[in-house]
C-alpha cells in the first residue's frame, strides 16, 4: 500500500526519510535560518524583559537590560525588586524565560539531530 504525503508549509522544511540526504549547502543555509529565527525570539524577548523590568520594577535602562539578560540566560536576578507589580513581573519573567530557553535550544539543535537521524535511516 502507497501513501502519498501531503505537502503542506511545514513538511517542506526537512526532507522526507525516503528522500537523500540534503546536501551541505542546504543543511548550512538550514542551520542560518533557526539562528536566525533564535536570535530574533531571544531579542523579543529580551525586549519584552527590558519594558517589564523598566515600568512595573521601576529600574533604569541599564539595570532593566541587565535584569533581563540574566534572567533570560537562566543566571538569576540581579536588582532587588521592591514593588508589588515588579515582583510579580519578575516571576512570570522567570518562568517565561526557562521555557523560551529551553525552547530556543531544540530550536538550535533540530536541524543538526534531524540530518544525525536522517542518516541513520538512508537505506544503502
Amino acid at each position: 500500500m502507497s501513501y502519498k504525503i501531503k505537502s503542506t508549509r511545514f513538511s517542506t522544511i526537512y526532507e522526507h526519510k525516503s528522500e537523500p540526504l540534503a546536501e551541505k549547502k542546504v543543511f548550512y543555509k538550514r542551520v542560518f535560518k533557526h539562528f536566525i529565527l533564535s536570535s530574533m525570539i531571544l531579542l523579543l524577548c529580551l525586549l519584552i524583559g527590558i519594558i517589564g523590568y523598566r515600568y512595573l520594577g521601576p529600574m533604569n535602562w541599564i539595570d532593566a537590560l541587565h535584569n533581563a539578560s540574566m534572567i533570560l540566560g537562566g543566571m538569576g536576578p540581579v536588582v532587588t525588586i521592591e514593588t508589588f507589580n515588579g515582583k510579580l513581573f519578575s516571576s512570570f519573567y522567570a518562568l517565561f524565560s526557562g521555557v523560551v530557553f529551553i525552547t530556543n535550544f531544540g530550536l538550535l539543535i533540530a536541524p543538526v539531530a534531524h540530518r544525525f537521524f536522517h542518516r541513520l535511516n538512508i537505506e544503502d
